[in-house]
């Protein structure tokens, strides 16, 4: 059976080109720095559950992305790779982070690529969590128009929590508890009195393919591929070509998990994060 608990953070920001980011410090001062990004419309608590297992060995911080969660929305043509990449990299030199652990899920694994290939010079290690590589076109375009659509609104908190969802929807694995303190954390108020979701739906708008494996052969520090077990986004032939390119890569599966890995089944994601990190280290 798998226990459940989240890690108190604090919440701070950072201003980068006139928008302001927000970040979750789940401590502890003066341990090897740790910075974890989520994935496209989730948002900076996407790692309450498993912070209480990094913390141990780690000062760990987990940030908004631009358009999400409580940072600040911004203009629709900066919602990019690049962009997303250079905000890391500002967040990074803000908080002065050297030799740090760097965690992405999902598109916060291609933006964690993107950075790593391009802003090299801070980074320790690197784990990737359920990045596909190169995004295939008719899932673009499903992306786009739906970044074209008028936003969900709702009468309360209440009622966004109780309609909220995953995506992929068969991605739904996580347990109830779980489901519900992401929801608590999506919605806010708008000045009318009824509530939206945080992330700004213009980033599917904008939504470019970019293609990750050509980046590896960039990537020089020990970095660590994980898949969820039933996720279809790493195929065996994925990994096999990133290792050509990047020998050091190391490739890890998490059982009983989808897409959210770290929501589907935190402890073993913990424990595989924590051994490729600190090996010999129990765990």
């Amino acid at each position: 059976m798998i226990t459940l608990r989240t890690a108190p953070a604090t919440s701070h920001f950072v201003d980068v080109d006139g928008i302001r980011l927000h970040f979750l410090d789940y401590g502890v001062e003066g341990r090897r720095p740790m910075l974890c990004v989520h994935g496209a419309a989730a948002h900076a608590h996407w790692f309450d559950f498993a912070a209480p297992g990094l913390i141990p060995t780690h000062h760990v911080r987990s940030l908004d992305l631009r358009g999400h969660g409580d940072s600040q929305w911004a203009e629709q043509q900066t919602y990019d790779f690049l962009r997303f990449a250079a905000d890391l990299n500002a967040v990074v030199e803000a908080l002065d982070l050297r030799d740090f652990d760097l965690i992405g899920h999902s598109m916060g694994g291609m933006v964690s690529l993107v950075y790593a290939s391009t802003y090299p010079g801070r980074l320790g290690r690197l784990v990737i969590v359920d990045t596909i590589m190169l995004m295939p076109m008719e899932r673009i375009t499903a992306m786009r128009a739906f970044g074209l659509t008028t936003p969900s609104s709702y009468e309360s908190q209440a009622d966004l929590v109780a309609r909220y969802r995953l995506n992929p929807p068969e991605t739904h694995i996580a347990p109830a508890e779980v489901i519900h303190h992401m929801a608590m954390h999506s919605g806010r108020q708008m000045p009318d009195g009824r509530w939206q979701h945080k992330a700004d739906r213009r980033v599917y708008a904008n939504t470019r393919q970019i293609e990750g494996m050509p980046m590896w052969a960039k990537i020089k520090v020990p970095s660590l591929v994980i898949r969820g077990e039933h996720s279809t986004r790493f195929k065996p032939d994925e990994v096999a070509r990133i290792q050509v390119l990047a020998p050091q890569v190391r490739m890890a599966e998490i059982s009983a998990s989808n897409h959210h890995i770290m929501m589907d089944n935190p402890n073993e994601f913990v424990d595989v994060v924590q051994s490729f990190l600190n090996p010999g280290t129990p765990a």
